[in-house]
């Protein structure tokens, strides 16, 4: 590959709804450009970008792959993502180091909700955006329908580039509404150019139109000569273009199709004359919500963006955000002031790394064994520059891990840890008081490749279930017990007696006070028996629960002089704990969530409507910030009702609707949902 200055790269990210052809449009630019010796498809498994084990065998994009491709002098960094929500995650990474997107849409189904989803995105990462109308070799693809309601949807913004030429309900060749040309395209993906025929006179002059009126907004001097009538020369109108992609104000699109390589030259000459490049913003955002200023020459900083684990280390992507850097360099973490040395960095399409010298600002490369470096972390010369983190969406659906083999807890722990390393949207812990080995991700989707590629990474096969709920134990009422531990086998005996009064506490734990008088239990002995408590209320008296809220007052009690011992009091304390809790109104205490709920306004009755039948409480409503057409509801459910609400909430809102949770409080179970969990743990036991 060439060695390419600033001015000349550009970095895109594909995204768009699954299904949409995101891949299929990388793979023909990179057989276009040469880039590739064949055109690959994701049917047959043998793409460029879906290289891993898991996409090839799902036949769709997992992971954020890079496609660079080299097309009139630029270098186009092609960031692949995927379409379905479950790996939103990646996503998010693309958009972090890209400069423009290209929404693609599926021509024959139009606006889907991952084309809003993306643009939405695109608008909140501050990126120009385009859009490649796909899929136009299907005869039901329909420009006109999917033009319209990308206008409806996004506005005036929308305006068309190439148009398709219809003939008896068959895609026939394209419109240049730019030099206002015609194509036609053989099956190699080739075209020839020649005049509008006649019959499409009227078509292209009324989308050229539409074109002209969209640019003559990004300068007075053009609006003049639109208004005036004044011919808006071709040279005129891609510098028009590309000060509107930057600006925003114009999203053009252009439609084709990918598996026929239809129109793939004219995006990427689009991409090449008006995509921006890095340094066209100036600035990038810093972790403190600053600005730091892109300089071009000078000591380099880079930005990690995504980390790749497998079986030979680990391989970190990263962006040049200013300067050259070069092979060798030593750069600070400014995360954990570790220092670095870039031995070797390498450009990377796909799987395929091929080693350079340098890349100029604003290039994406990769470098190995940077063992200390994360997802997220910045590099710099000095280590005193730190850029804004990658926004990864919380996940929230939780599943339990079942190995289907005993033993391998432990290796299931190293296999998932080694999976959190490249994948931020995966949580894991070893629940304490369930027991339990709790992944957590965005879908049942996203948990059953992370449970594939553990098997296949880790050599560990597992079963995924519902999670327990950690519920909890009070006392309602207060009441006194007496313990009494006497044993007595020759030699000297154990004897232990105490008088407590138990009663609801006003802290989470146990409030434990002593009021004996007269010397009747040595002082000596009150921390035995506060043990013998603190042991104790890790299981309660109705379904085993840990207890919680608890205080208890030693009042009274006897000893012996010779069999007395710490011991024997801790065992008398847990005695008048079992004699004393089952009188003292025990209740299931469950964990309580405040949820905050983002739906489309028009959805607001359903959710909350649902929400009612969780037991939950809508707290307020309230217009979401920044998202136009959509509510925030803020409520409160149990987490019981709430294990698949990422998979409910996705399927009511058609994917939608997104929300957060985090544990509020316990709060008492109703009396005839605690009577199913009581039997159910005595069930288990």
């Amino acid at each position: 590959m060439a060695t390419y200055e600033t001015k000349q790269i550009r970095n895109i990210a594909l995204i768009g709804h699954g299904g949409s052809g995101k891949t299929s449009l990388a793979e023909a630019m990179l057989y276009l450009s040469g880039a590739s010796a064949r055109l690959g498809s994701t049917p047959e498994g043998n793409t460029v970008c879906d290289y891993d084990p898991e996409e090839i065998k799902r036949g769709f994009t997992l992971s954020l792959a890079l496609a660079p491709v080299e097309w009139k002098g630029v270098k186009a960094n092609v960031l692949d993502t995927p379409g379905y929500l479950g790996f939103a995650g990646e996503v998010q990474q693309a958009l972090r180091v890209a400069d423009s997107a290209i929404i693609v849409v599926d021509g024959k189904a139009g606006v889907e909700v991952g084309t809003e989803i993306a643009w939405d995105k695109a608008n909140m990462a501050g990126l120009p955006k385009a859009f490649f109308i796909n899929k136009f070799d299907d005869p039901e693809a329909r420009f006109g329908k999917v033009f319209q309601q990308l206008k409806e949807t996004f506005g005036v913004s929308i305006c068309p580039l190439l148009i398709p030429m219809v003939e008896d309900g068959a895609v026939t060749g394209f419109l240049n509404l730019i030099n206002n040309k015609s194509f036609v395209y053989d099956k190699t993906g080739a075209h020839t150019e020649s005049e509008i025929p006649a019959e499409f006179e009227g078509t292209a002059a009324e989308y050229r139109d539409m074109l002209f009126e969209a640019i003559a907004q990004t300068s007075d001097e053009l609006m003049e000569k639109y208004f005036n009538g004044d011919e808006i020369t071709y040279d005129e109108a891609v510098e028009a273009i590309h000060r509107g992609i930057i600006s925003g104000e114009i999203a053009p699109c252009i439609c084709g199709s990918s598996t026929k390589m239809w129109a793939v030259e004219e995006l990427l000459n689009v991409v090449a004359d008006s995509f921006p490049r890095h340094t066209a913003k100036g600035s990038e955002r810093s972790a403190d919500g600053g600005k730091i200023a892109i300089e071009r020459e000078g000591d380099p900083s880079i930005f990690v963006f995504k980390t790749q684990s497998d079986q030979y280390g680990k391989l970190s992507f990263f962006k040049v955000m200013s300067g050259e850097l070069k092979a060798d360099t030593v750069l600070k973490n400014s995360s954990n002031a570790q220092t670095e040395k870039l031995s070797h960095i390498y450009t990377i399409r796909g799987k395929k790394q091929t080693e350079v010298d340098s890349l100029a600002c604003g290039d994406i490369g990769v470098a190995s064994k940077l063992n200390a470096v994360e997802t997220g972390d910045t590099l710099s010369v000095g280590g005193n520059v730190t850029y804004s983190k990658i926004d990864f969406p919380e996940p929230f659906y939780a599943r339990a891990v079942i190995p289907k083999s005993k033993g391998d807890e432990d290796k299931i722990s190293q296999t998932i840890r080694r999976l959190l390393d490249e994948d931020k949207t995966l949580k894991y812990e070893n629940n304490p008081q369930t027991k339990q080995q709790i992944i957590t991700g965005m879908g049942d989707m996203h948990l059953d490749v992370a449970l594939s590629r553990m098997k296949a990474r880790g050599g560990v096969s597992a079963d995924l279930t519902a999670p327990k709920v950690a519920y909890r134990e009070t006392i309602r009422k207060s009441v006194q017990a007496e313990g009494k531990h006497k044993k007595q086998s020759g030699g000297s005996g154990q004897y232990g007696h105490v008088k407590i009064t138990f009663s609801p506490g006003a802290e989470d734990g146990l409030t434990f006070t002593q009021s004996v008088v007269g010397g009747s239990v040595p002082k000596g002995y009150y921390p035995a028996v506060e043990k013998g408590l603190l042991e104790a209320m890790q299981h309660g008296v109705l379904a085993g629960f840990p207890v919680v809220g608890l205080a208890a007052d030693l009042f009274d009690g006897s000893f012996h002089p010779v069999d007395s011992n710490e011991i024997s009091f801790k065992m008398a304390a847990i005695l008048a704990y079992k004699n004393g809790l089952p009188k003292a109104g025990p209740v299931l205490l469950e964990p309580v969530y405040a949820m905050q709920i983002n739906i489309p306004d028009a959805m607001v009755g359903d959710i909350m409507s649902d929400m009612t039948k969780r037991r939950g409480r809508v707290m307020g409503m309230n217009p979401t910030e920044n998202r136009k057409g959509y509510t925030t509801i803020d409520a409160e459910a149990p987490q019981a009702e709430i294990m698949d609400y990422t998979i409910d909430l996705r399927a009511m809102t058609q994917g939608r609707g997104s929300y957060s949770a985090v544990l509020a409080r316990y709060e008492e179970v109703p009396a005839a949902n605690a009577q199913k969990i009581i039997a159910e743990a005595q069930t288990e036991e």
